[in-house]
């Protein structure tokens, strides 16, 4: 369990130190899809949900979501974000409510957790604001695409999803 930074000498879950860690620009961003069938689609395209505006409220639910990480993710720790950067758009050809997120901060610790949660929570409520219309809607391709900053460098994801 030595690679594993989480746990302590008797192997039970802890919160990891970074107090020692020098600061750094660190930035990570996330994305993901919600899929809907074709009434779905056309009725979050003409702001004719029932609930409101489905990319405007996903879009601030997932700001929310991003700030409230470590209340939801036990071993997370508390960071200041600068910013919060959640974009939400409509993919024709898949019929899918396309979501990417970017975080950034000067810290001891990333910002992955943050973009996913967000990502997470924006993906979420939109099933929320359209499950009335549709059930079968599929959250899918929630994925970290890039990270800088920190002890491990720069991370780019190389396939596409």
């Amino acid at each position: 369990m030595e690679d594993f930074t989480h746990f302590n000498e008797q192997g039970r879950a802890k919160m990891v130190d970074v107090g020692e860690k020098p600061v750094s620009r660190r930035t990570a961003v996330a994305a993901g899809r919600v899929l809907v069938n074709e009434t779905t689609f056309a009725l979050i395209k003409s702001g004719g949900m029932k609930k409101g505006d489905v990319l405007t409220v996903a879009q601030i639910a997932g700001i929310m979501g991003a700030k409230h990480t470590p209340d939801l993710i036990p071993m997370c720790h508390p960071i200041l974000m600068d910013g919060i950067d959640l974009k939400l758009w409509l993919d024709e050809e898949r019929r899918s409510v396309e979501i990417e997120a970017q975080i950034t901060c000067d810290g001891r610790t990333g910002v992955e957790m943050e973009a996913l949660t967000a990502v997470s929570t924006a993906a979420l409520t939109v099933y929320d604001m359209c499950k009335a219309v549709q059930k079968d809607m599929v959250i899918t391709d929630i994925r970290l695409l890039s990270k800088t900053g920190g002890v491990h460098g720069t991370f780019f994801r190389e396939e596409e999803v």
